[in-house]
Parts: C-alpha cells; sequence; structure tokens
C-alpha cells in the first residue's frame, strides 16, 4: 500500500467505501457481518487506514457495523469518515428536521441529534473526516439554512475536537454550483469528495468538477472510481483492446490507474463487498502505477463508445422508495446491456419476475427525485420495452 497526504494526514491511497458491503439475500440493511468482518480486517492488514461510511448506507447499519468492527483497533491506526445527511433532509418548525428519500419515515430529529447518533453508532469520541452529504443543486438549502445552521454546527464541532477535517462531497449536475459553494465558505473546508472515472470525466463533467476543487487548492477524495461496478464489467469487444495492452490486467484495474493517475486525487475509495475485490485492489495500490498517455488516450476512446448509456452506478437509492419494489439498478443494467449490443437476449420481462419487468414501472418519479446521477428513470423504463422489441435475439 503507498500512501499520499491530505489536510496533513497521512492517508492510504486506497480506501474502503462501506456502502457495498455484503448482505443477506440482497437486503441492504442486512450486512453479512462475518463476511463483512473479514474484509475490513484483511485492509487493516493490508494497510487501508481511511473507512468511509454515512448516515443512510446500507438502510443506517453501515455507521453501526462500522463502529463495531473496527473495535478490535487501536483508535489512532485508522482514519473515520462520515457524512452529515443534508440531501435527504427538510426543514421543519422549531429547528427540527424530518427525512425524504431513502430516509423518509426515520423519526424526526435536529443537526444536533444527527451528529450525536453518528458518533454513538460509530462508537467514537470523534471523527477523522467529516463530510456534509452530497451537497447539490436542491440540498444547498438545507446546508446554508440560516434557522438550521448546519455550517456553524460543523464548525463548532471542528473547534471542538469532534470533527478533525471539514469537506462535502457533491453528485452536482455543475461544477459551477461547487465552485460557489467552496467560493463563499472559502477556508472552510479541507477537501471535497467526488465522483470521478474515466467515463464521467466526459459525460458528468468530472473533469470540470475536478479541475474547479483544485483551483481551490484542495485535495479529492473519490467516489465511484470503477462507477458502481459498471466500469469493471466491459462489453467484450471493448475488454479485448484493453487485454491488446495490458493483458494481464482486469477493466476495474485499468479504471482505479486512471483514478490515480491525476494528481490532486489523495483517497480513491472502493465498496469492496469481497475478499477477491479487495485482494486485487491492494495490488493495484501497492503502488502508484500512472496510466502512460497512450494508455489514457485508449480509455477516452472506451468512453467514447458508452457515453450513450444511462450512468447508473447501482447506489440503490431508487429502490428504497419505488412502490412496486422494481429492482431499478438491475433493469437499468440489462438495458445498457441492450444499448451496448452485448445483451444476450435471455433477459425476458415476462418470465423474469416482478422486480425486473419495467413495464410495472406507475411513472410516480420517486426514484427519479432521489437519484445522484439525475436520471429520468420513469423515462428509461418506459423505452425499454420498446428497445426490447428491436434487440437481435440470440
Amino acid at each position: 500500500m503507498y500512501y499520499r497526504e491530505i489536510a496533513g494526514e497521512t492517508v492510504s491511497a486506497l480506501g474502503m467505501g462501506n456502502m457495498r458491503l455484503p448482505t443477506f439475500d440482497g437486503q441492504e440493511n442486512r450486512i453479512d457481518r462475518d463476511r463483512a468482518q473479514e474484509i475490513i480486517d484483511y485492509a487493516m492488514a493490508h494497510g487501508i487506514n481511511y473507512y468511509d461510511t454515512a448516515y443512510r448506507y446500507h438502510g443506517g447499519q453501515s455507521e453501526r457495523f462500522i463502529g463495531e468492527a473496527l473495535q478490535r483497533y487501536p483508535r489512532d491506526s485508522f482514519l473515520l469518515a462520515s457524512k452529515f445527511p443534508g440531501h435527504m433532509m427538510v426543514k421543519k418548525e422549531g429547528g427540527t428536521v424530518g427525512f425524504t428519500g431513502g430516509l423518509a419515515g426515520w423519526p424526526d430529529s435536529t443537526v444536533e441529534g444527527v451528529f450525536a447518533e453518528q458518533l454513538e453508532k460509530c462508537r467514537v469520541d470523534y471523527f477523522d473526516f467529516y463530510l456534509l452529504h452530497n451537497v447539490n443543486e436542491k440540498s444547498l438549502g438545507i446546508f446554508e439554512d440560516e434557522e438550521l445552521k448546519v455550517l456553524e454546527f460543523v464548525k463548532r464541532q471542528k473547534a471542538l475536537g469532534k470533527i478533525r477535517h471539514l469537506g462535502f462531497s457533491s453528485h452536482a449536475a455543475s461544477a459551477a454550483t461547487i465552485d460557489a459553494f467552496l467560493t463563499r465558505h472559502e477556508g472552510l473546508f479541507d477537501f471535497v469528495q467526488l465522483q470521478l472515472n474515466y467515463l464521467d470525466w466526459i459525460l458528468q463533467d468530472a473533469r470540470g468538477k475536478y479541475e474547479t476543487v483544485a483551483r481551490h487548492g484542495l485535495k479529492v477524495v473519490v467516489m465511484e472510481g470503477v462507477r458502481g461496478g459498471r466500469l469493471a464489467q466491459l462489453p467484450e469487444a471493448q475488454m479485448a483492446r484493453l487485454r491488446e495492452v495490458r493483458p494481464q490486467d482486469s477493466a476495474a484495474r485499468w479504471a482505479l490507474r486512471w483514478v490515480q493517475s491525476l494528481p490532486e486525487v489523495a483517497v480513491v475509495l472502493s465498496g469492496m463487498s469481497t475478499l477477491e475485490q479487495i485482494r486485487e485492489n491492494v495490488e493495484t495500490f501497492s503502488a502508484p502505477q500512472v496510466l502512460t498517455p497512450a494508455e489514457q488516450a485508449l480509455l477516452a476512446e472506451v468512453a467514447d463508445s458508452m457515453l450513450d448509456l444511462v450512468p447508473c452506478t447501482a447506489c440503490r437509492y431508487c429502490t428504497e422508495g419505488c412502490p412496486m419494489a422494481l429492482a431499478i439498478p438491475n433493469i437499468i443494467a440489462a438495458y445498457n446491456g441492450v444499448k451496448n449490443g452485448d445483451f444476450m437476449a435471455r433477459y425476458d420481462p415476462d418470465t423474469a419476475g416482478d422486480a425486473m419487468d419495467p413495464r410495472r414501472c406507475v411513472a410516480c418519479g420517486a426514484c427519479a427525485e432521489i437519484c445522484p446521477q439525475g436520471i429520468d428513470i420513469p423515462a428509461v423504463m418506459a423505452e425499454f420495452p420498446e428497445l426490447l422489441k428491436k434487440a437481435p435475439r440470440r
């Protein structure tokens, strides 16, 4: 494992994301603690010292799990990051907050109450890194609300030592939103967490967002470096081109090496759900492996061939409020398979089961409202049956 610097801390270049831990029967809030603990133990044994979680991950169970999993290790042997869920909050009377999206139905709370709950669940007295979760065009109103005073609160917690380094994550639609937020609060933040990968570099202007953060003199923590696994499973035609250059490297390693090559990146988070994944990633981060100009050009060509795909990262936020219990990320993966031309027509909505039938979508829009990528999910569900009619049968 090699290390980099961020906000005066020495951090492992690979960080452990805790949004995609192994679960029982695919149920997000039922973490398989034995298997997940094996992954954490492997991470600690191989030099990973940065652990990222959030209030809503795994239906609220991620913070509790990571708090338990790290109890066996000295507090100064790891760096813990969590996030304030303002992007899923609505203001209520008297300074209280309610929850929306994937947190809809959770009991009302306060800014202070949420933070205290997070410390308790994580079994720590302080967070090494603490973020405002998903600062974007819709959530700015909560984070900058003059009555809730979220920014004043986190600034006070930093002064008290309960937050050592303050940052924010963002899926903002525009780099200008990030630029304006950093300008209004110049000097408050120590780092920014961005969705960065070679596809979103163009598809979602990740380049503009990255360069904006760099101009403000801040380091970047990377999320979705492999795009929720999407860049780990390339179509065979694209994978064949990569194998011609580096026969031994997986698609995931190509994606992670691309992110490694960005000079302002300090930590690359990976939501590793198996020992096989973490073993490969630890090997990838055993030393810097910067891409050559020719390799960068090749990945740019691969990205160009994928620009008409739906940019789903399988975060599964959309599934939590779907009244029809559709497996939306799985349906979108099948949709992208058709668009890619590598679709195996074994999939049939008549036989795939209710959760995999896009025709059952009622277009309520709950999924689109919460999607960090801004995908018009009902439109995809409506288009998919028509696309299937035109797909070649194999």
